[in-house]
């Protein structure tokens, strides 16, 4: 990433799967990302993050919203 991600950022983690997340925190090396309607946060590293399209962060909230409602997660 070329900018340092700040606290309340939407990125995409390279490193899994282009998985969506908000920038919960920063310890150590790694950004604690939490998916964008919530759920159990993550660990990544700087460099396997890029600024999310905004169409990125749409699909990955409509997929969140989906998986919610048809398995109860």
């Amino acid at each position: 990433m070329t900018t340092t991600p700040e606290l309340g950022d939407v990125v995409r983690d390279t490193s899994n799967k282009n998985r969506i997340g908000r920038v919960m925190g920063h310890e150590g090396p790694y950004y604690q990302l939490r998916p964008l309607n919530g759920g159990v946060e993550w660990d990544a590293l700087p460099e396997h993050l890029v600024p999310a399209e905004q169409s990125d962060a749409m699909s990955a909230a409509v997929a969140e919203v989906n998986a919610h409602s048809r398995w109860g997660l």
